[in-house]
């Protein structure tokens, strides 16, 4: 985990790359860049724990992924999801307080698939499902987001990036899809 002083904010900030999350006490930001990923920022607001997470869903292609009931896109969603949660709980907080915010899923290049809104589906159904109410979001557009978040406030800081970032951002999500792509599923997670 990359952590750095940042002065403006008074704090130290941990940067998440795909495929991370990261759980804290507080006291501290934690920042992404995503495209047409989702982040889930989740705190308890009275234990003041929290965290924020970082996925991409790859292509739900049956034949592709070879998977029949449960396919490779949902698994890496729960993943994300279920294993930041349960370290959230396990720092103190109280399921029933969590607050959730989400942010991403842009669709950052005309030419890409509609895997942002696809993430945006994903992360709104499994948190109905799980029993959670989202206290805020800014999501889908044609823009990258730098997203800053303070878990002791919960405030969510966006910074919507310029076009010329868009291409990076794009190279760098395709470049991850490949790995989970051809990374093997293994175990499983249960969420309490």
């Amino acid at each position: 985990m990359r952590r750095f002083w940042k002065p403006d904010f008074d704090s130290y900030v941990a940067k998440i790359l795909p495929g991370e999350y990261y759980v804290t006490r507080g006291g501290e930001w934690i920042v992404t860049v995503l495209g047409s990923c989702v982040s889930a920022c989740i705190r308890d607001p009275k234990a003041g724990v929290g965290g924020m997470n970082h996925f991409m869903l790859p292509d739900n292609n049956r034949e592709k992924w070879g998977h029949t009931d449960v396919d490779l896109a949902h698994r890496y969603g729960s993943y994300a999801m279920e294993h930041m949660i349960n370290d959230i709980l396990k720092l103190g907080a109280d399921r029933t307080r969590l607050e959730v915010k989400i942010v991403g899923g842009g669709k950052i290049l005309a030419q890409m698939t509609d895997i942002g809104d696809r993430n945006i589906a994903f992360v709104r159904e499994y948190l109905q499902r799980e029993g959670f109410l989202i206290a805020g979001e800014d999501v889908a557009g044609p823009h990258p987001r730098k997203v800053y978040y303070d878990v002791l406030t919960g405030r969510v800081r966006v910074k919507k990036l310029p076009a010329q970032s868009r291409e990076s951002i794009a190279v760098e999500e395709l470049g991850y899809q490949r790995v989970i792509e051809t990374k093997k599923v293994t175990g499983d997670v249960e969420l309490f």
